[in-house]
Order: structure tokens, then C-alpha cells, then sequence
């Protein structure tokens, strides 16, 4: 008599694995089978299938003949005990059995997502990653959190990000404090690189510091205060010129003062101004230096492929506040070659992500010092989108130092910030980053509410505290890595306050805790048939977020930590989660008639207001979150005819408080006469229909949103509206 195995092989009968099993069970429900229950159980199977004439059973069967001897006997709990123990090992059956077919998919390509809108999914080495993700989620989700924490992802209630970064407790995202690096140099796993003595090679260096870092971690690297950082570069680089002036225009060998002094003294200096031959020269000779320097920067940062999947490092660069001529030249530069774009074809760069930092008396007004940079950033934005721009004097950044542009407001690129730290650093900026985020999916709580919306809050209020733990939870497991995990940051500090003695909480503590969510209008249309453009719905909008900023306040303060207010991005979540919805609740107007959830706090991307409007309804709503938000506006492409329009929405935004603000334009490139507008799938210039298609997905941009970007994601773009009117 043989045994069908699930795998269709066949198996000899064997009745002492039948006594085997009864025995476990009975064991589990503390019987001792004194009697040889087991056995005798085993026999009279084996006696009635020999009976019957039974050639060959299956192995399901089998195991029903078992469950159906111990249902009858007198051991209904040894029963109870079989038929978990059956269920425990086909839920283990069915995992391995979907996580080797979601490994396959990965593997081979055929089920290509876009959860990254800058990852290859279909390269070798994107699908290697792919496939390793799906392995890594499913150790984390089983061997890494609690079962709370697990269910609420599972439900589409709190979403964990990044569940494979999960697994070997990375951290999220990292503002570089690039002016301490660059001046003491760093240390890699090959070598050391001392400090640089030139512009040129500063530049090349953020590039590399930026790949590096990337690698330690699952999110995004910045650079705050890019122009301030290379002020002594860049008097190394005009010395060196100067001197060649001296030397070859002006014979003169003698110099004011050496090359390691001159990183302290401007270029402005009467002693070099005093030499006007010389003068000149140097300051053609590095503003050549900076250009180039900056071009390398991006091409670098465009061709770096520091992650598996053909994935560059999410970097942004903060700029714009520095009124040294240096740090002029700098911002000039970094606007200048994003004006021009890259390569043959004069491409819009994907990264780094610009951000214009916006500062009252310095670049707002025409009477400013760097109000002629902010309008060369405004030029650079109706062409190529970027910059973006940050306001420096937000109410959430009150505080700051304006002699310290470490305190300066900054974003990393997709909206994450710095808030006011609890542990010491108060404003500082650098060498601190998002730890790990959770987003809490706020229309599943509004259907399990039955839309009842004081019964809503209290859900919320209880999924607020959720979070809170499923933070804790993670963070202790990232905190429990070693070091040498991460041997580049923590050897050279690019995590502020790393004490070796204190182990590696002593950096990860002065980091962001971030409570995110998703789908605010979504969840106001299920709860009193109205989005925040509504009179209700913004009262009701204002209540949910008040509460979320209040609790994050109280687990600030009483876990010493630095819990924040988040609006997640959502790039792939904002399709996820919406799947999830409609498989469990159906189609809803106006909440899941579509393939996305509206991105955080946002006005609904197809809401017919003007722009005015839009930042006036969202910047009731940016000032609850302190851990990252920004506010978009969507302008046709002849934007670019009229930038003095341009400036009054960056204005009005900064004025109403907005923490960070962009400026969505479609970019249309010919990817063969390179000719940039906006024209969709054919240029009018050459009749090619080879054409990228250009878009923002976060605060980030990506290539072709038509193959990079989810389905989700793609309908969102196509569904948003155009706020004209101020044109």
C-alpha cells in the first residue's frame, strides 16, 4: 500500500509515522499514552484500508482518518492539538510554497511592480534584489516584530516601510554633515581620503561621500547647506589660480599670504584685489573650476550605481542662503549646469534633488543679496522642475541660528526633515536623519469605524499608540546592530553623537521616529462625504491632525525620543494599499473608485482649484507635521514664459507658511534631437515617438513615469490638474 506525498510521489505505508504524530499531540495536551493509544489507533487504520482494498491513499485523507479516530475517542483535546498541528504545518506549506513563487516572479521578471520608480526591475541585478526583498520581508514580518505589529501591516492598517531593510535593522535616511567630513577627511573599508584643496575635488568627494553612505542605510542622503560647505574649497581653488595670474601675467612670485591660510580668507580680499590682472584671472579660472565641478557632481550623482538594481543614491543638495561671493558662485554653478542638463541631449538630471533655500533678507526681495539667484532658481524650475524650494523661517524651525546654516531648514528631497531635537542638538540638521517610518492607512480605520466619526478617532487614537510601539520595536532592533555594520558612518560620524563606549544608540537617539499616513482626503469623504476643501472636512481634518501631533508631543517627551508627524510620501503604498482596500471593501465613489489613495494631507490631485487655493487649503494642515510634508502646484509647461509668476507662488507659498514647496511642469525630451516641452508621445520637432516622459513621483523626479512608475501612480499623474489660472 502506498502513500500519495502533496508533491505526487508515492510512499511506502508506513503506520509507525501515524503513532509518531498522535504521540506529539498527545504529548502537546499533556497525555501519557500509557495505553498505547497511538498504536493502536495506527493499527486500525492500517487493518480497514487493507480491508478495503486501498492500493493507494492520499496523504490528505490520511491525515482525516487520524483526526476522525481521536474525534471519536475519548481525546478530544489530543484531537484539537492534531488538527492545529495540521494547520500549523499547511500555513508553513502554503509560505514556502507562495514565497517560491513570489521568489520566481522576481527572479524572472514577471511580475515587475515599480515600488521604486528609480530601480530596474527587470536587470540582472535588479531582479537579484527583487527576489532577495521578497525573502527578507517575510523574515522580518515573522522574525523580527511582534504580532501586533505584524497584523496591522497584514490588515492594511499600519504599514511598516522597507520590511527587507528591515531584517538587518538599517535606518532610513541621512542629512550629511559634509563641512566636518570634508575638512578632517574619511576613512573606507580600502583606504583613507584626506581633506581636499580644491573645489574640483570637494565636489568629487559629496559624490562619493553620498554613494557611500547610501550603502549604509535604506533612504536618502542630503547635503544641507551645499554653498556654505564649499567656501574654503573654493578659496583653494581661486588661490591656486590667483597664484598663476601672479606668476604668468603679473611676473610676480610673491604671494599675500600660503594656500593652507587661504581657506580662511575671502576672495574679496583687498590683498588679492589689489592685483587686478591677477584678480580677474583667478576669478574667471574658478568660476570654470566650480562649473565643471558641479557638472561632474550630477554626472556623477546620475551614473552612480551604488545600490543592487541599477539604483542611484536618492541625494538631494540644500542651497541658496550664502551671500560670500563663494557660496555665490556655487549656488550660481549648481543652478546654471541644472539649467543646461546633462549629456549629449541636454537631459533634465534625476538627482541630486535641488532644493532653493527660501530666507527673508537674503533671496525673497529684489533688495535681498541673493534675490538674483532666486530668480535664476525660478528659471531653473520652469525648465527642468528642480529646484524645489524650503522656507528657512517656517514656525517649526523656530529656533534656529541664522549665523549657523546647520540650523537652516532642510528637506531630503522626498519631504523628510529635521525637527527640533529633544536629546542636545536642538535645530541641528546634520549627521541626523529618519530612523524609520510607519504609516497608518487611515481609510481601512474609516470602514472599520462604519464610518461613525468619534468611533473613527478613538481607532485612530489606538492606532497612533500601535505605531508608537511597532517604532520602538524597530528601533530597538536597529539599535541592537553593531557598529561595524555600518563601518563607514559611524567610523567617521556621519551620524552625529556616535559614542563608541555607548554603542550605536548614542547617534540613532538624536533621529526621527516618524508616524505617517495615509489617504486624509479619502478617509473625510468616508466620514462626512467631503475632502479638507470642504468647510467640515477641514474641521475634521484639523481634528485628526491635531491629535496626531499631540500624541507624537507626549511620546516625545516621555520616551526621550524624537517621535514626528510624517507625510508619507507613499510612492508605491499609495497603489498598494488601495489594491488591498478594494479586495476587502469594493469600489466606493469618491474614496476607491480609482487605483490610488491621494498622497498624506493632499488635495485631491484632480480637484478643480487654482493654485492659490490649493496652498491655502494644505498649509491649514502642513504646520501639525515637524518630521516632513511638502505642498505641490501643477502649471503647464509655459510656465517658463513667465517667471515673475512663478516667483509669486513660491512667495505666496512661503508667506502662508509652508515648510517646502515644488512646482510640477511636464518634461517631454525627444531622445533623438533632444528637443524638451511638452508633447507627450511624438516630437513635434523630428516625429520621433522615442520620448521620455518626465515626471515627479515624491519630491524626487524619475525618468518615464509611463514604465518607472506603478499603475497607482501612473492614473495618479494623468488624473492632476493643471492649476492654470494664474497665467
Amino acid at each position: 500500500m502506498k502513500v500519495r506525498k502533496r508533491n505526487g510521489n508515492l510512499q511506502q505505508f508506513n503506520s509507525e509515522k501515524i503513532v509518531v504524530a498522535i504521540t506529539s499531540a498527545m504529548k502537546s495536551a499533556s497525555y501519557s499514552d500509557t495505553d498505547n493509544i497511538a498504536e493502536k489507533i495506527a493499527l486500525e487504520i492500517e487493518k480497514e484500508l487493507i480491508n478495503n482494498n486501498v492500493k493507494v491513499i492520499e496523504i490528505e485523507d490520511l491525515q482525516d482518518l487520524v483526526e476522525g479516530k481521536l474525534m471519536s475517542s475519548e481525546l478530544k483535546d489530543v484531537a484539537r492539538k492534531y488538527i492545529r498541528y495540521r494547520y500549523d504545518r499547511e500555513r508553513v506549506r502554503q509560505s514556502k510554497s507562495k514565497l517560491m513563487s513570489d521568489i520566481s516572479e522576481k527572479l524572472n521578471a514577471t511580475n515587475v511592480e515599480n515600488q521604486n520608480a528609480n530601480l530596474d526591475e527587470k536587470s540582472f541585478s535588479g531582479r537579484m534584489n527583487e527576489a532577495n526583498r521578497v525573502v527578507m520581508k517575510d523574515y522580518a514580518l515573522y522574525n523580527c516584530m511582534s504580532e501586533m505589529a505584524r497584523n496591522n501591516h497584514l490588515n492594511n492598517e499600519i504599514y511598516i516601510h522597507d520590511l527587507d531593510s528591515y531584517a538587518v535593522g538599517m535606518h532610513n535616511c541621512l542629512s550629511i554633515p559634509f563641512d566636518k567630513i570634508l575638512k578632517n577627511g574619511f576613512k573606507t573599508r580600502q583606504t583613507d581620503v584626506r581633506s581636499p584643496r580644491s573645489v574640483n575635488t570637494a565636489m568629487q568627494l559629496v559624490a562619493v561621500v553620498m554613494q557611500l553612505q547610501s550603502l549604509q542605510q535604506f533612504g536618502g542622503v542630503s547635503a544641507t547647506h551645499l554653498d556654505w560647505t564649499m567656501i574654503p574649497y573654493v578659496r583653494y581653488s581661486f588661490y591656486k589660480h590667483f597664484r598663476d595670474g601672479m606668476k604668468y601675467i603679473e611676473n610676480q612670485q610673491e604671494l599675500p599670504f600660503t594656500k593652507e591660510e587661504s581657506c580662511d580668507i575671502s576672495i574679496d580680499d583687498e590683498r588679492y584685489k589689489s592685483h587686478k590682472a591677477a584678480y580677474q584671472f583667478g576669478m574667471d579660472m574658478t568660476s570654470k573650476e566650480i562649473y565643471q565641478a558641479v557638472e561632474a557632481l550630477y554626472h556623477n550623482l546620475n551614473t552612480l550605481q551604488s545600490r543592487s538594481g541599477q539604483q542611484l543614491p536618492f541625494s538631494s543638495i540644500n542651497y541658496g542662503t550664502c551671500t560670500l561671493t563663494e557660496g555665490r558662485m556655487v549656488t550660481k554653478a549648481l543652478l546654471d549646469v541644472s539649467i543646461d542638463g546633462l549629456g549629449t541631449l541636454h537631459k533634465t538630471p534625476i538627482f541630486p534633488c535641488g532644493i532653493f533655500q527660501c530666507m527673508k533678507g537674503v533671496n525673497r526681495q529684489p533688495s535681498d543679496p541673493n534675490y538674483d539667484l532666486f530668480k535664476l532658481a525660478l528659471k531653473s524650475t520652469s525648465l527642468r522642475l528642480y529646484p524645489n524650494y524650503v522656507n528657512v523661517d517656517w514656525s517649526n524651525n523656530e529656533g534656529y541660528d541664522r549665523n549657523d546654516p546647520k540650523t537652516y531648514m532642510s528637506t531630503m528631497g522626498c519631504r523628510t526633515s529635521n525637527g527640533y531635537d529633544i536629546n542636545g542638538f536642538g535645530q541641528l540638521k546634520d549627521g541626523r536623519g529618519n530612523i524609520c517610518p510607519v504609516t497608518i492607512i487611515m481609510p481601512t480605520l474609516a470602514m472599520e469605524a462604519t464610518k461613525d466619526v468619534d468611533k473613527f478617532m478613538l481607532l485612530l487614537d489606538l492606532k497612533i499608540h500601535e505605531a508608537k510601539d511597532m517604532l520602538l520595536e524597530r528601533f530597538e532592533w536597529i539599535c541592537s546592530q553593531p557598529a561595524e555594520s555600518a563601518n563607514f558612518m559611524y567610523e567617521n560620524g556621519t551620524m552625529e553623537g556616535y559614542v563608541k563606549e555607548e554603542g550605536i544608540r548614542s547617534a540613532l537617539k538624536h533621529g526621527t521616529l516618524a508616524v505617517g499616513q495615509l489617504g486624509l482626503a479619502e478617509t473625510l469623504q468616508l466620514l462626512v462625504s467631503e475632502d479638507q476643501c470642504g468647510e467640515e472636512g477641514m474641521k475634521l481634518a484639523k481634528r485628526i491632525e491635531d491629535l496626531f501631533k499631540t500624541r507624537c508631543n507626549e511620546f516625545k517627551n516621555q520616551y526621550k525620543l524624537n517621535f514626528g508627524v510624517y507625510y508619507t510620501p507613499a510612492e508605491n503604498l499609495c497603489y498598494t494599499a488601495m489594491k488591498k482596500f478594494k479586495e476587502k471593501y469594493g469600489i466606493i465613489k469618491n474614496v476607491s473608485d480609482k487605483d490610488f489613495f491621494t498622497n498624506s494631507i493632499h488635495v485631491p490631485v484632480y480637484k478643480q482649484i487654482d493654485p492659490f487655493e490649493k496652498i491655502d487649503i494644505e498649509s491649514q494642515l502642513t504646520g501639525y507635521s515637524n518630521a516632513g510634508c511638502i505642498t505641490y502646484v501643477e502649471l503647464e509647461s509655459t510656465s517658463k514664459h513667465n517667471i515673475e509668476a512663478l516667483e509669486e507662488l513660491v512667495n505666496y507659498a512661503m508667506d502662508r507658511d509652508i515648510p517646502y514647496f515644488a512646482i510640477n511642469i511636464p518634461n517631454d525630451t525627444c531622445l533623438d534631437c533632444g528637443y524638451t516641452d511638452e508633447f507627450n508621445d511624438v516630437c513635434p520637432m523630428c516625429g520621433s515617438e522615442h520620448i521620455q516622459q518626465l515626471r515627479r513621483v515624491t519630491g524626487y523626479l524619475t525618468g518615464n513615469y509611463k514604465t518607472a512608475f506603478n499603475k497607482g501612480k501612473q492614473q495618479e499623474t494623468e488624473m492632476r490638474v493643471k492649476h492654470n489660472e494664474i497665467f
